[in-house]
C-alpha cells in the first residue's frame, strides 16, 4: 500500500481538489496556497523594507556592519534596487572604503543602473581623487544612454577643481550644453562657477555668472570669494553692493578679504556695518576682524574687538579658535603680556593656541619662554605641527641660539615624524646667517632636498646685509631676481649691501635694473596710535604734517642730547653716494623718527610709545631710539616687518641682534 503522503508529495498542492485536501497529512495541509496579497499591499511592504534597509545603512559605523546589511539586502532580493544600492555606495564612500574594492563590485552586479546609482559611484571616485575613473564611469553611463543629473556634474566639477584640470572641466562644461536641460540648473551653474574660481579662471566664472537667468546667494558669494582670493577687492566690493540680500557668509567674505589683502581699515569698516545691519557673526568673521586689528597694531582696536567678542559670547576662555587669534593679535599689537593672559585663561588649549603663543614670544625676542612653552606642550601630549616649528626656529634665530635651533630642526623628523618644509629650511638659513655662519647658510641653501624659494634666498641676502658680504649677497640676489623679478625689496637690499662696501658702480648697475623694470621704491612708513585713539601715519622725508615744526624741534633737541653721550649718525644706513650733510638730513627724517617725535609730544609719559613700521628698522634709527629711551626714561616699542623691539633705559630686547 502506498502512503498518501508519498503518493501526493509529487503533486503540486494547488492542483489537489479542495474536498480531498482535508484527508492529507498535517505537514502537507500546511503547504496549501498562501492567502492572496494585493499588489499595492506588496508594494507597501517592499517600500517599508527599503526604508528599514536605508535606516540600517545610515546607522553603520564599520565595514563589518555594512557587510551585514549588504547580506540582508541580497537575502531580501534587493540586489537590483538602485535606490538601496545608491545608499550603500554613499555609505561606503563616507567610510572611505576604496571604491574598486567594494562599491565598484556592487555597481557591476546591477543590470540597469539608474542616474543616481551611477552618480554615487562617480562622486565616490571623485572624493577619493580618482578623477579618471569617475570620468570613465560617466562615459559608460552615456554609452548606455543613461542621462546624468545635476549631482553628476557637480561631482565632476568639484573633482576638476581638486586636480587643477581646467581642460577637463571645460569638456564637462561642454557636456552640460550638449546634453541640454542644464542651462537653467542653478546647482550645476554654481558648481561650475566654483570650479572656474578655484582654478583661477575668474573671467570664465564671471561669464557663467553673468549669463545666469536667476542667481542665489551661493552664485554671488562664490564669485565674491574668487575676487577676494585674487586680491581684487574692488570687483568684490562692486558685486557685494549689487547683492540683493546679504547674509553672514557674504559679509564675512568681505571682512576676511580686506584683512587678507592688507586693508585692515576697510575690514573694520565692513565689520561695523555688519554689526549695524544686525547680521549674525561667527568665529570665522571674528578671526578676520581680529587679523585686521593685528595688522593695525593699535591697542584701541584690540580692546574694542575684545569687548565685542565677550558681548557676542565668544570668550577666549571657551572658544579656542578665537582665543588663538587673540593671542596673535595682542602679540602683534606689542603686548605679549596680554597675549599670555589670553593664553592662560583658555580652558582648552590645542596646537594652534600653543603655536600662536610660541610665535608671539618669538617675535618679541623671548626665545627662552618660547622654548619652555614648546617643551611644555610636548610634555602634556600635544603634538607640534609645522607652524609650531616655524615659531620655535624663529625664536632661536632672533636670539642667536644656533645649537638649540639645530637640535630642534633635527628632531622634527626623528622625533615627531614631520618632514621639514621649505619654510623650515628658510628659518635655518636665517638662523645660520644671523649668527654670521654665511658659508654654512649658503651650503644649506644649495644642498637642501627641496627647491629653495624666495624666503630661503631672502634670509641669506638679509644676513649678507648685516655682515657686509657682497659676494654671497650677489649669489642670493641672482636667485631672487629669477624667483621674484619684480620684488623691489631685493634690489634695494643688494644696492644697500654694495653701498656699504663702497661699490658704487654696482649700486648704479642695480638701480639701472630697477629703472628698466619700472620698479619704484615703496616709501618707508610708520604709524602710531595717539592718546585719542587716532592712527597717525608718517612717511620718510615727509614734512607736510601740521605739527612738523614741533616735531623737528624735538628731534633736533634729542640729537644734541644724544651727541653729548656719544651718539653719532650711522652714515652706512644711507645707500646714496651723497654728502655726509645730506645723509644726516635724510636720516633725521626717517619715518620712525618722525613718529617717535610725535609720540613724545602727544602720548603721556606713563604710557609706552608704540610705533609700527612697514619695513625693517635701520641701524641708525635703532641706535637713535635706544639712546632716546635712555635720556627720556620712556618705554618705546617698535614693530618692523620682522619683529618687535622693546627699548628701555638705553637697551633693546633684541640685544642689538636683529
Amino acid at each position: 500500500m502506498v502512503h498518501l503522503s508519498h503518493k501526493f508529495s509529487t503533486i503540486p498542492i494547488n492542483f489537489i481538489p479542495k474536498q480531498f485536501s482535508k484527508h492529507l497529512p498535517q505537514q502537507i495541509q500546511s503547504q496549501t496556497t498562501p492567502p492572496f496579497i494585493p499588489f499595492s499591499q506588496r508594494q507597501n511592504q517592499r517600500s517599508l523594507l527599503e526604508s528599514q534597509l536605508i535606516s540600517a545603512l545610515n546607522c553603520c559605523t564599520s565595514l563589518t556592519q555594512i557587510q551585514q546589511i549588504h547580506a540582508r539586502i541580497l537575502r531580501k532580493g534587493f540586489e537590483q534596487c538602485c535606490y538601496v544600492l545608491t545608499k550603500l555606495i554613499r555609505i561606503l564612500t563616507k567610510m572611505e572604503i576604496p571604491m574598486d574594492r567594494y562599491a565598484k563590485l556592487v555597481f557591476n552586479q546591477v543590470e540597469n543602473p539608474n542616474p543616481f546609482l551611477c552618480t554615487a559611484l562617480i562622486r565616490g571616485y571623485c572624493l577619493q581623487g580618482l578623477v579618471k575613473e569617475s570620468v570613465f564611469v560617466y562615459s559608460e553611463m552615456r554609452k548606455k544612454s543613461v542621462l546624468p543629473i545635476s549631482f553628476t556634474f557637480s561631482a565632476l566639477f568639484k573633482a576638476c577643481g581638486v586636480v587643477n584640470d581646467v581642460d577637463l572641466g571645460r569638456q564637462i562644461h561642454g557636456q552640460t550644453i550638449l546634453i541640454g536641460g542644464f542651462g537653467f540648473d542653478l546647482f550645476v551653474k554654481n558648481s561650475l562657477i566654483e570650479m572656474y574660481v578655484k582654478l583661477g579662471f575668474l573671467g570664465c566664472g564671471r561669464k557663467v555668472f553673468d549669463e545666469l537667468p536667476e542667481r542665489d546667494l551661493i552664485s554671488w558669494t562664490e564669485l565674491i570669494v574668487g575676487y577676494v582670493k585674487a586680491g581684487d577687492m574692488e570687483s568684490a566690493g562692486e558685486l557685494f553692493s549689487e547683492l540683493p540680500k546679504k547674509d553672514m557668509v557674504a559679509w564675512t567674505a568681505m571682512v576676511t578679504g580686506y584683512a587678507q589683502n592688507a586693508k585692515p581699515r576697510e575690514a573694520l569698516e565692513f565689520f561695523e556695518r555688519m554689526l549695524n545691519e544686525g547680521v549674525e557673526t561667527d568665529e570665522v568673521t571674528l578671526v578676520g576682524v581680529i587679523s585686521a586689528c593685528a595688522q593695525l597694531g593699535a591697542a584701541k582696536y584690540a580692546n574694542w574687538i575684545r569687548d565685542i567678542i565677550e558681548n557676542l559670547g565668544f570668550s577666549p576662555t571657551r572658544c579656542v579658535v578665537v582665543g588663538s587669534a587673540l593671542i596673535d593679535m595682542y602679540s602683534k599689537c606689542g603686548s605679549v603680556e596680554d597675549a599670555y593672559k589670553a593664553f592662560k585663561v583658555m580652558e582648552e588649549k590645542n596646537v594652534f593656541s600653543y603655536s600662536s603663543m610660541i610665535a608671539g614670544f618669538a617675535m618679541h625676542g623671548y626665545a627662552y619662554a618660547a622654548l619652555e612653552l614648546f617643551h611644555e606642550m610636548v610634555k602634556i601630549g600635544i603634538k607640534p605641527n609645522k607652524v609650531t616649528f616655524i615659531g620655535v626656529l624663529t625664536a632661536c634665530s632672533h636670539s642667536r641660539m644656533v645649537e638649540q635651533g639645530r637640535q630642534i630642526f633635527e628632531s622634527m623628523e626623528e622625533k615627531f615624524g614631520i618632514s621639514p618644509g621649505v619654510d623650515h629650511y628658510s628659518c635655518m638659513v636665517d638662523l645660520l646667517g644671523r649668527a654670521g655662519c654665511l658659508e654654512e647658510a649658503l651650503n644649506l641653501a644649495e644642498t637642501m632636498p627641496l627647491e629653495p624659494n624666495g624666503g630661503v634666498w631672502g634670509a641669506l641676502l638679509g644676513a649678507c646685509r648685516t655682515y657686509s658680504n657682497p659676494d654671497i649677497a650677489q649669489i642670493a640676489a641672482n636667485h631672487l631676481f629669477e624667483l621674484e623679478p619684480n620684488a623691489i625689496g631685493n634690489y634695494i637690499l643688494l644696492s644697500n649691501i654694495y653701498a656699504s662696501a663702497g661699490r658704487w658702480n654696482d649700486v648704479l648697475m642695480v638701480r639701472k635694473m630697477m629703472r628698466e623694470k619700472g620698479l619704484r621704491k615703496n616709501p618707508g612708513c610708520s604709524w602710531l596710535e595717539t592718546k585719542k585713539g587716532v592712527i597717525q601715519e608718517f612717511f620718510a622725508g615727509d614734512m607736510s604734517h601740521p605739527r612738523y615744526g614741533e616735531m623737528k624741534q624735538v628731534l633736533e633737541d634729542l640729537l644734541n642730547r644724544l651727541k653729548a653721550i656719544g651718539y653719532q649718525p650711522n652714515m652706512n644706513s644711507i645707500a646714496y653716494d651723497v654728502s655726509d650733510e645730506e645723509k644726516r638730513r635724510i636720516l633725521i627724517t626717517h619715518s620712525e623718527k618722525l613718529a617717535l617725535a610725535f609720540g613724545l609730544l602727544d602720548i603721556n609719559a606713563d604710557f609706552p610709545i608704540r610705533i609700527m613700521k612697514n619695513i625693517r628698522i635701520c641701524e641708525d634709527c635703532h641706535s637713535f631710539i635706544c639712546g632716546v629711551s635712555q635720556i627720556t626714561r620712556r618705554v618705546i616699542i617698535v614693530r618692523d616687518n620682522l619683529r618687535f623691539h622693546h627699548f628701555h633705559d638705553g637697551k633693546c630686547s633684541c640685544g642689538n641682534f636683529w
